[in-house]
């Protein structure tokens, strides 16, 4: 069941907003998730990780996957990316079902996954080669997309010579360069330090808003989903359901001014009361306490 909360008014969406979600909503559909479902088969029995998940994505819109640990949000990434199967349901990408991998889908991974014997241009270069795309073009397209992403002087470099976010700007790239349909990112930035976490999401929507692509990015961080995204899906776990979807009320284009503002700290609060409720349930709707035990003395207390 869907979690209702009470929203103060300075939550409800402008008019720019409310014209901008009625744009985005009149766009084609990209990605159509309809009653997804994926179970596990483990000694123990079936583990039900994803259930009954409906969603769907528009052309060049961005939309943030959030919840709990073990909601499902990487197996639902894995599913879209046609790197895992699911048990039943429908996962339609310009109305044709993911059978698998395809260069109409990009993917970007918490771990860098560059090939540490390949330089930068080369790095990016491979999927064009894998597409039997000749050298020449494929290192004009990668001059192309290392100067989108601000890395065309270290075009010889290699990754151990760059910063974690020079190495994600790298395989933004390489996602890009085949020019996909929509690009799956699973918490790209969740390996680098808070500074460079905050780069690369500006940079993320700026190149964002400079190419033809629709981005679905699974985050924890609730303050990087709403800086993002134009629209939420949260999900509740065990097993994973779509809890809600939310539309985010803080205009574009954004700033780091805009994380103080009245629209993104109720939007917050609002994902915070979805996703931390203030009791925890079993299955016969009874709280449940978790056991604290001590490893100090009573008498040894700390205010």
């Amino acid at each position: 069941m869907t979690t209702k909360i009470n929203l103060p008014s300075y939550l409800e969406q402008s008019d720019a907003v409310k014209q901008r979600f009625d744009r985005l909503k009149s766009r084609e559909v990209i990605l159509e998730v309809k009653d997804l479902n994926k179970v596990y088969k483990t000694a123990k029995g079936e583990v039900v990780a994803l259930k009954n998940v409906n969603f769907k994505t528009h052309k060049r819109e961005f939309v943030c996957v959030i919840g709990p640990s073990g909601c499902g949000k990487s197996t639902l990434i894995r599913i879209l990316a046609g790197l895992e199967s699911h048990t039943s349901g429908d996962v339609l990408l310009d109305n044709k079902p993911v059978t698998g991998p395809g260069r109409d889908r990009g993917m970007v991974f918490q771990g860098y996954t560059l090939f540490p014997w390949l330089n930068v241009k080369q790095n990016v270069m491979f999927g064009l080669k894998m597409n039997n795309i000749g050298s020449e073009e494929a290192g004009r397209e990668a001059d192309t997309w290392l100067e989108l992403v601000g890395l065309e002087k270290f075009a010889n470099a290699y990754p151990h010579e760059l910063s974690g976010g020079m190495k994600q700007r790298v395989a933004i790239a390489r996602a890009l360069v085949n020019q996909p349909r929509i690009l799956l990112m699973d918490e790209p930035f969740g390996a680098l330090d808070a500074q460079s976490r905050c780069k690369m999401q500006t940079h993320l929507l700026e190149i964002w808003r400079n190419i033809d692509v629709t981005i679905l990015f699974i985050t924890h961080d609730l303050d990087e989903a709403i800086f993002l995204a134009d629209r939420i899906l949260v999900l509740k776990a065990h097993p994973g359901e779509v809890q809600e979807l939310i539309e985010v009320p803080v205009p574009r284009p954004r700033s780091v001014d805009d994380l103080i503002s009245p629209e993104f700290l109720a939007t917050k609060a609002r994902l915070e009361a979805l996703i931390h409720p203030p009791e925890v349930k079993n299955d016969e709707d009874e709280v449940v306490t978790p056991r604290m035990i001590r490893f100090v003395n009573v008498a040894d207390n700390v205010e």
